[in-house]
């Protein structure tokens, strides 16, 4: 059996999680180096959402070995689940009060978090009061306020409009780059210019099994300036990495029309 890798930000090794009615999704061998930013890429059903929640912890594979580190993962889901009742400072300081931190210093910090997403003076705003771009700022506030060294993003981007997604990837982007030491991030998308241009690599999954078939790296490094998605190297990668999610695509079922 595959071995996780012991020096890795997070790695998954042979991982096999099988599921009733239904083809099991692997095995997965995975390693995400620390800083490492990773799209994970691939049609859907074809397990991306399954390997966060493995890497997460909050699932289990039914094979197969799974290393998380020994620092801290912050989350981030494909809705901001916040708390409808408390207003955004309050939901960031959570997590930091859940793991017994005064609450006076988990709110400044909170503060601090925030700020940095460009919501320094919405502290007090309720959800409600917020739009869908703030709510991800804050749900991404919530999960960076750990200082995590993974971070797991669920396609948070996938439901706002492409100019407040933009300024978010971004955001992240300098986020990661003013960390030190950076944090991993391993993120799921199904738009593949966003995982050229926010990525370091990305990972493409059989539709079928939810096996690793393709790594593609993007050129450079990033942060990446704006400009670098009008450039020829940027477009070429963006092309090699829909032709292999096409490849990857489900098998068409039999008798389906054409």
């Amino acid at each position: 059996m595959a071995e996780a890798t012991a020096d890795a930000a997070a790695s998954l090794g042979g991982v096999l999680v099988r599921y009733p009615g239904r083809a099991p999704l692997g095995p997965v061998d995975l390693d995400i180096a620390p800083g490492e930013i990773l799209a994970l890429v691939g049609a859907s059903g074809a397990g991306k959402s399954t390997l966060l929640r493995l890497l997460a912890g909050l699932e289990t594979p039914s094979e197969g070995v799974i290393n998380r580190g020994d620092g801290r993962t912050g989350f981030v889901f494909q809705a901001p689940t916040l708390m409808p009742w408390a207003d955004a400072l309050a939901n960031v300081a959570l997590p930091l009060e859940l793991a017994g931190l005064a609450r006076p210093m988990a709110r400044a910090r909170a503060a601090e978090a925030l700020a940095a997403v460009g919501l320094g003076e919405r502290l007090d705003a309720r959800p409600r009061q917020l739009s869908g771009g703030m709510a991800m700022r804050v749900a991404l506030a919530r999960a960076l306020v750990t200082e995590p060294d993974l971070l797991l993003l669920d396609e948070p981007f996938a439901a706002l409009d492409s100019v407040t997604r933009r300024r978010l990837i971004e955001d992240l982007h300098r986020l990661w780059a003013a960390r030190s030491p950076r944090p991993a991030i391993v993120f799921v998308t199904h738009d593949v210019e966003e995982a050229v241009y926010l990525a370091d690599r990305a990972v493409v999954l059989n539709g079928d099994s939810g096996r690793v078939v393709a790594t593609l790296a993007s050129p450079g490094a990033p942060p990446r300036p704006t400009s670098w998605r009008a450039e020829a190297a940027y477009r070429s990668a963006v092309e090699a990495l829909a032709a292999a999610l096409v490849e990857a695509m489900p098998a068409p079922a039999v008798g389906a029309a054409a």
